[in-house]
């Protein structure tokens, strides 16, 4: 495992990481025995699996999970009705004493959910009582279906304040705050939690869907005996999701919190995007439930050589390093245009780029059946790239900027035509 001298460790909450990489609150960081082969295999920290008291039993649904695959794609998402842990409150508590004891330099966050303010209270009271360097506040587990628990206290953001308010008069660690991405807006959420005391925001949870509807009894996945649910789906097909959650608290002014992300993160690569849209550590679940523990050995090593690479000594120096050139499409330059390239010496014939573009683009390939090439019309090229996305080559197909000269004839004759047509009356087009 290389680190090639750089610097993985991160500041988060006024606590050193070893590195930005936790397990998060969910099935993977749910004994100390498990937690304890993780910070072996070189995560920093954990977010441990949620507590709550013993006042309510929990009893996971089975099965409680459906993998989501596409074509040959294995695992692009996890459906999942799983809910916080279902072992006493008292094990789980010896558990975070024991991680504490034997892994002094890793970082134990005690993940909690209470259905009132006074098991809020006491199970933070607990939590910090037991040794956890800080605690999260679980406002997004989908599949609480009981007032004031989970999700529906992250979409009831006076409740957010007042749970985060109480926690935050018992205990003098640092309060992290979880937000559902099943909301529209996720700032105005962190911002009631901010006013209540929290130190951090986390994001993101699980997003509530449907992955697969079992097509001999039409029965949503996981079927557990004949019901299905909408429930949590998590994995890579949801980093998109949680990429834009994590750039727009970031972005937020009013907020400046650190933030934990959260949300498909498999590889390096993943990581590296949350750090660069304003993340300070990276959470994982569903892409240790496909490859295990061991995906940090190449998160460390992945990250570590591309800062050697890049000259960057200490990976703060990442964090929102993206956001600067995050904008609205408004700020786009519509001057600058461009069209697509072909390196036809290398195009094997198969004619794909030619079908999407007649199907879902500008119709500007010709087809030379003969040598089986394309031939681009380049005043009738979009630029939209999707031939680039089916081409089965890498690289065969890339964009090229064009003078500002250049313009497309075919849209610059319909602005015209516009133009001179529409008056004071409705346009109407021509057939």
């Amino acid at each position: 495992m290389s680190t090639n001298n750089v610097d993985l460790s991160i500041d988060f909450c006024g606590i050193r990481f070893k590195n930005p990489f936790l397990l998060s609150s969910s099935p993977v960081s749910n004994t100390a025995e498990m937690v304890a082969r993780a910070f072996d295999a070189g995560w920093s920290g954990v977010v441990y699996k949620s507590l709550g008291t013993d006042r309510i039993k929990i009893i996971h649904p089975s099965p409680r999970m459906n993998a989501y695959n596409y074509g040959s794609k294995q695992l692009i998402g996890l459906q999942n009705v799983d809910q916080i842990t279902d072992r006493a409150l008292k094990d789980n508590l010896l558990d975070i004493l024991y991680l504490k004891k034997h892994y002094p330099d890793h970082i134990v966050i005690s993940s909690i959910m209470g259905f009132s303010d006074d098991e809020w209270v006491y199970l933070a009271r607990a939590s910090e009582d037991n040794g956890a360097d800080m605690v999260e506040l679980n406002f997004s587990c989908p599949h609480m279906t009981v007032e004031g628990a989970g999700a529906r206290v992250g979409r009831a953001f006076h409740l957010i304040e007042k749970f985060t308010a109480s926690v935050r008069e018992v205990v003098s660690i640092p309060i992290i705050a979880k937000m559902t991405p099943n909301i529209t807006d996720m700032t105005e959420p962190a911002l009631y939690a901010k006013k209540g005391g929290a130190d951090a925001i986390s994001a993101v949870n699980s997003v509530a869907g449907l992955s697969e509807i079992g097509l001999d009894d039409w029965t949503p996945k996981p079927n557990v005996f004949g019901i299905g649910a909408r429930s949590g789906y998590t994995g890579p097909a949801i980093k998109p999701i949680g990429l834009r959650f994590i750039s727009d608290l970031a972005q937020c002014e009013e907020l400046d919190l650190p933030l934990s992300g959260i949300g498909g993160i498999e590889t390096w690569i993943d990581a590296l995007e949350y750090l660069l849209v304003g993340s300070s550590t990276i959470q994982a679940t569903t892409g240790i439930a496909h490859y295990g523990y061991r995906i940090v050995e190449d998160m460390i090593e992945g990250l570590s050589d591309y800062m050697t690479e890049k000259s960057i000594a200490r990976v703060a120096d990442l964090v929102g390093k993206a956001l600067p050139n995050l904008k609205e499409t408004d700020a786009f330059d519509l001057e600058r245009q461009g069209v697509t390239q072909y390196d036809l010496d290398r195009c094997i014939g198969c004619g794909q780029c030619y079908t999407v573009c007649h199907d879902a683009a500008g119709q500007a390939l010709e087809w030379d059946a003969e040598k089986r090439r394309p031939k681009l019309i380049e005043d009738k090229c979009f630029s939209c790239m999707v031939c680039s996305f089916v081409c089965p080559i890498p690289n065969l197909i890339t964009y090229k900027e064009m003078p500002k000269s250049w313009e497309r004839e075919d849209v610059a004759n319909v602005g015209r035509e516009l133009i001179s047509e529409l008056k004071y009356e409705p346009y109407k087009a021509k057939v």
